[in-house]
């Protein structure tokens, strides 16, 4: 499923690595923007929740990598605006 999400992600002009063992794999995107995926879900780090001072996750079933790539694209284009006013 990391290999798909990663062929998606390049249909996005996206460039991301594959890693995997122990059950899982990481779809390395961009800093700061890990995709980890245990065959069932692709999970990824969506932003800060200051109140609880913790990450919050979003999360899409491995199922419709397609649309799993579209919402990582969302984020990464919300990170790099982010570098790019800094």
């Amino acid at each position: 499923m990391a290999d798909q999400l990663q062929r998606e992600l390049a249909l996005h002009g996206i460039a991301a690595d594959v890693h995997g063992g122990y059950g899982l794999a990481v779809v390395s995107v961009w800093r700061d923007l890990l995709v980890w995926t245990d065959g069932d879900l692709f999970w990824w780090r969506a932003g800060w929740n200051n109140r609880r001072d913790r990450p919050v996750y979003a999360w899409h079933t491995a199922t419709d990598p397609k649309r799993a790539a579209r919402r990582i694209a969302a984020r990464y284009m919300d990170l790099r605006t982010v570098l790019d006013r800094a």
